[in-house]
């Protein structure tokens, strides 16, 4: 049995959630695991799910309210021992700085252009991936 590459996904807005997931897909790139989605459209569902879950990478909306991406990933960098990388979705190109603020290992522009998650998705499962066998 193959392993799986575990992926949450949080944001307020369920069409964005959809859209990560159809934009990562089932295998992002043919040399990473497949990924198994998990969905939380809050933030004490985020919380508990990395408290009760490996998770592999998380991908962040940051237009998700009240508790937006980019805030959430420097709450979770800040707090949870060996946080999973984060890919932070951005709504606009001069947020850039506000991922980087908040230590996002990578950004991709919403509304999501399936290609750039894809490979920023796999990027990041590919440097976890290599991290574990190291």
């Amino acid at each position: 049995m193959q392993p799986t590459a575990t992926v949450l996904v949080y944001s307020d807005n369920a069409n964005t959630r959809e859209q990560v997931r159809l934009a990562g897909g089932q295998r992002p790139a043919s040399d990473v695991p497949p990924v198994r989605y998990i969905e939380c459209a809050t933030l004490p569902a985020l919380l508990a799910t990395l408290e009760e879950r490996v998770v592999d990478v998380c991908v962040l909306d940051g237009e998700t309210a009240p508790a937006g991406g980019m805030g959430v990933c420097k709450q979770i960098k800040d707090e949870i021992f060996e946080c999973p990388p984060v890919l932070l979705l951005i709504g606009r190109p001069q947020d850039a700085w506000l991922a980087t603020w908040s230590r996002a290992e990578s950004v991709v522009s919403h509304p999501v252009d399936p290609v750039a998650l894809a490979e920023a998705l796999a990027g990041l499962l590919r440097e976890n991936h290599q991290l574990a066998g190291a």
